[in-house]
């Protein structure tokens, strides 16, 4: 038995812990607050200790929280004391139940500054098409650790092959995973602020890559290509005629020369059989189909799974059309990378935008897409961050500044963000002609004005409902 002290106690640091103390090991709890699952661990064996600035002396095992940043105390304090400090993705590798007579279900695991949660989520259901059991875990869906411990009426592995989205947060505290296959979608500025630079950031992002025995990139994406560049099977999807290696776009549909017997390659799936738009979704759907081809699934298969997928909330989701205008939620796209590609799939577009920028440049985006803007509103904190680039690179275009009030973190207070945002789209339609498009795209985090993306796109979306 070991102990193990679980430091956050999130959605993964509870999953955590449950699996833990299932198995008999002795569990120690901190978090800066007492949440509510607290009373249920304690009642299952575990010990609350409130906020620790350095771990117990009979600790054997951190398994710290994504969002704890490695400068937390209690993490330097572990490390400085040949403490181990691991996430719960690591933790989950490490209890993987083999099936009986075999081994435990393989890992196709998807990492990237954006893009990641809709190929998993394609992938599980091209994994599915192809009559596996799979599922969708880590970075989202559920937790890893209860995934790879489920087990059927019959006392088996519940799964054959896991769908894996992984952040640069968990990579940084994994030293083992060994997917099947690993794809790193794109490496834009985004969390300089939580790893400290750049080449960190890129260099956790390349930690999936180390075990795989295949790794899948864009070939578009500079850092992605350069990064799978020196393995030992590099797969590449581009939106172009692909080449031998790779998944492309050939006419009007996508093409596979990287698994394909025929050496000419083989079609998955026509364009215009996805549901999902732009040519982001396009490299989305070549990467899950990459990830799904190392698994075994067929051709058809592919296409089946790829042509069920229908995206997912708060991801260029057209929520209302008035006046000749649409309204498009894309609160997912949290940093300029993700901003970028949604804008792209926009001729003329009013842009709303702004929120925590957390150290990234917004001058490369506004320069690029300054000559389809209709107009912008900006809100949040780092509003005048954008207001100056735009000033700089965009200066004919009408923009308007919506005041946050206090810019502290005002996420909990749910009727401020909603009524936010209400000036903010009133604002847009001011701005917008019919045939435009008002896109919430925000290149930014939400946590200044709202509880998360998912408030924001809500709050969007019922302000566009309110215009009637």
């Amino acid at each position: 038995m070991q102990q193990v002290l679980v430091a956050g106690l999130g959605v993964s640091g509870v999953a955590a812990a449950r699996v833990l103390l299932a198995r008999g090991d002795g569990v120690a709890l901190t978090d800066a607050r007492e949440p509510a699952a607290v009373a249920e661990l304690v009642a299952a064996g575990a010990r609350w200790l409130g906020p620790l600035t350095a771990p117990p002396a009979d600790v054997d095992l951190v398994v710290t929280s994504p969002g704890w940043r490695p400068d937390n105390p209690l993490l330097v304090a572990a490390a400085a004391r040949g403490i181990e400090v691991i996430g719960e993705p690591e933790l989950a590798w490490r209890l993987r139940i083999a099936a009986p007579g075999g081994e435990p279900a393989p890992w196709y695991a998807v990492t990237g500054t954006n893009g990641k949660t809709t190929t998993v989520t394609m992938l599980e259901q091209v994994l599915l098409a192809g009559g596996l059991r799979a599922v969708a875990a880590g970075n989202v869906g559920r937790p890893l650790v209860e995934v790879v411990t489920a087990r059927d009426a019959d006392g088996r592995p519940s799964f054959d092959a896991i769908a894996v989205e992984l952040s640069s947060f968990q990579l940084h505290w994994s030293s083992s995973i060994a997917p099947a296959a690993a794809c790193v979608l794109n490496v834009a500025d985004d969390h300089v602020d939580w790893h400290g630079s750049f080449p960190a950031y890129r260099d956790a992002k390349a930690r999936l890559l180390r075990l795989a025995p295949v790794a899948v990139a864009d070939a578009g994406d500079p850092v992605a290509a350069s990064l799978v560049a020196a393995h030992p099977h590099p797969v590449t999807v581009t939106l172009g005629e692909p080449g031998p290696g790779q998944l492309g776009v050939r006419g009007s549909a996508l093409v596979d020369r990287a698994f394909a017997a025929d050496p000419a390659g083989e079609v998955l799936v026509g364009t215009g059989e996805l549901q999902v738009s732009g040519p982001h979704n396009l490299v989305n759907a070549m990467a899950a189909a990459a990830l799904g081809r190392v698994a075994g699934v067929d051709a058809d298969g592919v296409r089946r799974g790829l042509a069920a997928f229908s995206g997912g909330a708060h991801r260029n989701v057209l929520v209302g059309r008035v006046g000749g205008v649409d309204f498009v939620d894309d609160s997912k796209a949290t940093n300029p990378h993700a901003a970028g590609a949604s804008l792209a799939a926009y001729p003329r577009v009013v842009w709303i935008a702004g929120g925590l920028l957390k150290g990234a440049d917004v001058d490369p985006l506004v320069a690029a897409v300054g000559p389809r803007l209709a107009g912008v509103v900006l809100l949040g904190r780092d509003r005048e961050e954008l207001a100056r680039s735009l000033a700089r690179h965009a200066p004919t275009v009408p923009r308007v500044v919506v005041p946050s009030g206090d810019d502290g973190a005002m996420g909990a207070d749910v009727t401020y963000g909603d009524g936010v945002m209400a000036q903010v789209v009133a604002a847009a339609v001011r701005l917008a002609s019919p045939g435009d498009t008002v896109l919430l795209a925000p290149a930014a985090a939400s946590m200044d004005v709202f509880t998360d993306y998912a408030h924001r796109g809500r709050a969007f979306a019922d302000a566009v409902r309110a215009l009637g």
